[in-house]
C-alpha cells in the first residue's frame, strides 16, 4: 500500500513500507513566545526512502574547543536537568541493562562524539574497549552503511539521551542500510537477537497495520519505545503498533514549584487513533475514545524551544559541534533509558504504565491541534493523546 510520510510538519510521498524520521533537532530553552532559527538536518532522498526531518538550531552551536576554552556549559538541557525533572535514580540504577538505538545510515564518529558528551557532563566512559558501547550494521556485523550527516545528528541525539538518563546502561547502536521500513525493521530485529533489553526508535510514518509490519516490533520481554511524531495531531506507525510504547512530547521548563519543573503538551507531538491495530488492554479504562489503539502512552520533553544539548562532529551543511535538539526523537530514547533504569522489561509489557499511572507526572495543559474528540489532541487530567498518561516521576511506571 502507498503511504504518506509525515514528520516535523512536512510530508513526503513514498512507496509501500517506508518510514520517516520523527526527530527534530532544534532550539535551546528559550523565552516563552520565541521561536529559534532552525534548519532541516537531512536532504530529500530518492523515491522509495524516507526523508529525515531533523532540525538544528542554527544560532546556537559551538565547537567543543570553544566550550572547553570558556569553561562553558553547552546550551540546552543536560543530564542533571533531565534527571531532576523526572526524579530518576540515574546514578545507582541501570547496571546490566542494554538500550539499543536503531537508526538509518552511518554515523562514523558516533563513539567519539559520545565520549565528548559523556566527558563534558562527568558521566562514566562508555566505549567499545570497556564493553559498554557496541555499533553494528543491521546484519550484526561491521559493514556499515554509507554516511549521512543528518541521520548522524539523530544518532548522536539518541546516544546522548540514553547516556543522560541511564549512564550505567550499555548502549547498542544498530545502523540500518537505508531508511526503508524493511531495513529499519531488520535493524530492530537484529537488536532483539543481540540481547537488547530496550530498543528505542525515533522515526515514524503513516498509520499502518501490524499485520504487515508487526514482525519487526513484536518482541515480548523487550521494551520498545517509538516517537509519536512531530507534525501535531495525527497518528503514525510504528507508534501505533500494538507492541510498542508510544512516546509523546512536552514542553519542559524549570519553575518554583515543589517539583522544580512544569510541563505542558508540545504542539508538535503526534497523537490519535490507529485505524488498524488493537488497543492495549490497559487503555480500556482510561477513556481514550478510540475504538482501536490510541497514541500516545507516555511522554517526555520534546519541544525544540526547551531542547536538549547534543554533541555531533559529523558536519552537515557546515554545522557540527554542540547543538540543541527537540522533537519526539528526544522523548523516545529518554523513555527507553527510563525502562533501562527500571530494569523490568523482561517481566512486563507495554500495558504496565497504565496500571502504574500514579508514578507519572500528569500533564494537564496544552494541545497539538484540532480534533473531533477533545482528549485526542488536548491535554487533560488523566490520559490524553499528546502526552499519554504523563511523564516519568521516578521509574515506578516502567
Amino acid at each position: 500500500m502507498g503511504s504518506r510520510l509525515r514528520t516535523a510538519g512536512f510530508a513526503v510521498l513514498a512507496a509501500a513500507g517506508l518510514v520517516a524520521m520523527s526527530g527534530t533537532a532544534t532550539a535551546a530553552p528559550a523565552q516563552a513566545g520565541t521561536t529559534a532559527r532552525t534548519m532541516h538536518s537531512c536532504a530529500t532522498v530518492t523515491a522509495g526512502h524516507a526523508h529525515c526531518l531533523a532540525e538544528m538550531r542554527t544560532d546556537v552551536h559551538r565547537s567543543n574547543a570553544a566550550v572547553r576554552k570558556a569553561a562553558a556549559t553547552p546550551s540546552g538541557y543536560g543530564p542533571a536537568d533531565l534527571q531532576s525533572a523526572y526524579k530518576l535514580p540515574s546514578g545507582s540504577a541501570g547496571n546490566g541493562q542494554t538500550v539499543a538505538i536503531v537508526d538509518a545510515y552511518d554515523a562514523p564518529t558516533a563513539e567519539q562524539d559520545l565520549a565528548v558528551y559523556r566527558s563534558q557532563y562527568g558521566l562514566p566512559a562508555c566505549t567499545t574497549a570497556n564493553g559498554c558501547f557496541r555499533k553494528v550494521d543491521q546484519n550484526g556485523g561491521t559493514n556499515y552503511p554509507r554516511k549521512n550527516g543528518g541521520w548522524a545528528q539523530e544518532i548522536s541525539l539518541d546516544l546522548d539521551m540514553v547516556s543522560a538518563v541511564c549512564p550505567n546502561c550499555h548502549i547498542l547502536l544498530v545502523e540500518a542500510k537505508s531508511s526503508s521500513f524493511a531495513n529499519l525493521g531488520a535493524a530492530v530485529n537484529r537488536a532483539a537477537t543481540m540481547g537488547a533489553d530496550v530498543i528505542s526508535n525515533s522515526y515514524g510514518g503513516s498509520d499502518a497495520s501490524d499485520a504487515n509490519y508487526g514482525q519487526y516490533y513484536n518482541h515480548p520481554g523487550i521494551a520498545i519505545t517509538v516517537s509519536s511524531g512531530d507534525a501535531g495531531y495525527g497518528v503514525e506507525y510504528p507508534a501505533s503498533s500494538h507492541y510498542v510504547t508510544a512516546v509523546g512530547g512536552t514542553s519542559l521548563r524549570a519553575d518554583s514549584s515543589s517539583r522544580g519543573w512544569s510541563e505542558s503538551a508540545w504542539s508538535g507531538a503526534g497523537s490519535g487513533c490507529s485505524a488498524y491495530n488493537t488497543a492495549l488492554s490497559g487503555q480500556s479504562g482510561v477513556g481514550t475514545g478510540c475504538g482501536k489503539r490510541a497514541v500516545a502512552d507516555v511522554s517526555a520533553v520534546a519541544d525544540p524551544n526547551t531542547g536538549v544539548a547534543v554533541y555531533d562532529s559529523t558536519a552537515y551543511q557546515g554545522y557540527s559541534g554542540w547543538m540543541v535538539f527537540g522533537g519526539t526523537s528526544v522523548a523516545a530514547p529518554v523513555i527507553g533509558a527510563v525502562y533501562g533504569l527500571a530494569g523490568n522489561a523482561g517481566s512486563i509489557d507495554n500495558n504496565y504504565p497504565y496500571a502504574h499511572a500514579s508514578s507519572l507526572f500528569d500533564v494537564t495543559s496544552g494541545s497539538n491541534g484540532s480534533c473531533s474528540t477533545s482528549q485526542w489532541c488536548r491535554s487533560r487530567t488523566g490520559w490524553d493523546g499528546p502526552t499519554g498518561l504523563g511523564t516519568p516521576n521516578g521509574v515506578g511506571a516502567f
